[in-house]
């Protein structure tokens, strides 16, 4: 069973990853975010660095997914592969950050790793208003978040809407996450009842 969470900057991916691995007994696979080498740069020179970026997430996700689909193993996965073509890089070059020859070769490899690829049981989408991106980024207090631009998370939200209106892959969940608390026993229990009847065909 392969269960990834899909969703913007500070959405509650992590903390969801980890609490449905423990409750499950499922194997986590976390974003390499502490170990990338060019989040900082990133962050303080989106244009110079968007592409080195976008290729290190690539990588890094299409090597996850391998992983995953070889063990065997029960997975919930942060973020997805299809969030950093569809969302990320396609939203550096709507704003300029990305060039279009850097964003034609980024997708021309991104076509043919996806090709390789399968789609995940369920797709989790936790879907957050700005102002709940903005406290969460800020609760977590990551340095090089800091400087999140409001006009990037929203760039972003509107990106990912639209991807997750036309997702097609597999089964599709969301999880409208500004008035829960995932930490919160109730909402937790909220938000597992419904995965478990998703993974059942109840909805």
């Amino acid at each position: 069973m392969h269960i990834a969470i899909a969703g913007n900057i500070g959405s509650g991916k992590t903390t969801l990853t980890r609490l449905l691995s423990k409750h499950f007994g499922w194997r986590p696979h976390y974003e390499e975010v502490d170990n990338n080498p060019y989040l900082d740069s990133f962050y303080e020179d989106m244009a110079r660095w968007s592409f080195n970026l976008q290729i290190y997430f690539l990588n890094s996700r299409f090597r996850q997914v391998n992983d995953i689909r070889k063990s065997g193993d029960n997975v919930v996965q942060d973020r997805t592969i299809y969030e950093d073509a569809f969302i990320f890089a396609s939203n550096l070059h709507d704003m300029g950050l990305m060039a279009t020859r850097d964003f034609d070769n980024y997708n021309s490899l991104f076509e043919l790793m996806s090709s390789y690829l399968q789609a995940p049981d369920l797709l989790i989408y936790l879907r957050a208003s700005i102002p709940t991106l903005v406290r969460q980024i800020a609760k977590r207090n990551r340095n090089y978040e800091q400087s999140i631009r409001i006009d990037y998370l929203t760039s972003l939200n509107d990106k990912y809407e639209k991807w997750i209106s036309n997702y097609n892959l597999g089964k599709l969940l969301i999880i409208e996450s500004d008035n829960i608390e995932l930490e919160n026993p109730e909402d937790l229990a909220m938000v597992i009842d419904k995965i478990t009847a998703s993974l059942n065909g109840l909805v």
